[in-house]
């Protein structure tokens, strides 16, 4: 596993101390114990496409992973091994798989993530696949944000439905989160967007990070992206959003159903670290990145803990 952490950090607490260097989640929390650091967990989903229950024991790729209940059950441990300092959020695609889609329309879906504490999630293409006025009709049973800065939705019934961006205090940890979309133009019906207006995201999230860091003052940013890991063809995807952005700290994606043992850390316009980061589909796994800040909230060091469900 690797271990995204600050070489002047890795010296002053690893050093002669085999047992912590392999278990560094634990060590993050002892050195908060001690009242030197402080940690946020982020775990995160993607591509759920209204997996309610698990794979069936007889499916050839996935028996038994995957799943509302496993899930839940899972997060509320680690929120209390970690004294809820716990940010869950989705990079979309919440919508159409299953059965339970075709019946509920996602209005289960969203009850579900409500009860599981979701704070946050953007929007995929197949979240209109029933169009904008059945998305406005089951917002109301998100007790989460959507979130979007690339599309305007000014002319259609997400007007002032969707945040462009949001900000949550967690330990004392300032998080800026904000989030894109990909172009809905030849993977939705247009009948089913309606009047949103695609905007460039590499652009649109420039200009949002520096907001989120120079007037917000936040001390780590979130990108919920619904662009895509990679394309073989010049597309942009997370992996350009992250070559191509200056203070975002991590993109959690979504779109192509990507399983990444570990987020992939990329260096960005600053030549600093953007950690980019998606975890498949169907709930099969559960991202988990464990971040250690200093008592002035300045990022130490980051540990992945992905994890099958």
């Amino acid at each position: 596993m690797k271990t995204f952490i600050d070489r002047r950090t890795f010296i002053k607490y690893f050093l002669g101390s085999a047992y912590l260097m392999s278990n560094t989640s634990y060590l993050a929390q002892i050195l908060e114990k001690q009242g030197k650091t402080k940690t946020l967990i982020i775990l995160y989903t993607n591509d759920q496409h209204s997996r309610i229950e698990p794979f069936p024991d007889n499916d050839p790729k996935y028996a038994g992973l995957g799943g509302f209940a496993k899930r839940s059950k899972i997060i509320q441990q680690i929120r209390k091994d970690y004294n809820n300092n716990v940010l869950l959020l989705d990079a979309g695609d919440i919508f159409q798989g299953t059965p339970y889609f075709n019946y509920y329309h996602g209005k289960l879906e969203f009850k579900l993530m409500s009860k599981m504490g979701y704070d946050a999630s953007t929007l995929g293409n197949h979240d209109f696949d029933l169009g904008i006025e059945n998305l406005v009709k089951q917002l109301p049973h998100a007790s989460f944000s959507f979130i979007n800065c690339n599309y305007d939705f000014t002319n259609t019934a997400l007007h002032n439905k969707i945040l462009p961006y949001k900000i949550i205090i967690k330990n004392g940890i300032k998080v800026g989160i904000t989030g894109v979309g990909i172009e809905l133009e030849g993977l939705v019906l247009k009948e089913n967007y309606g009047e949103i207006i695609y905007h460039n995201p590499i652009e649109k999230l420039q200009k949002m990070e520096a907001f989120l860091k120079k007037e917000k003052k936040c001390d780590y940013i979130i990108c919920l992206s619904h662009l895509g890991y990679q394309y073989k063809e010049d597309k942009v995807s997370d992996v350009i959003l992250a070559q191509n952005c200056y203070y975002t700290d991590l993109i959690i994606g979504g779109h192509t159903h990507t399983f990444l043992d570990n987020p992939v850390s990329i260096k960005n316009k600053n030549n600093s670290e953007t950690l980019v980061s998606q975890v498949g589909w169907a709930g099969i796994w559960l991202g988990k990145l464990v971040i250690n800040f200093s008592e002035c909230n300045k990022k130490i060091f980051q540990i992945p803990e992905n994890q099958k469900v």
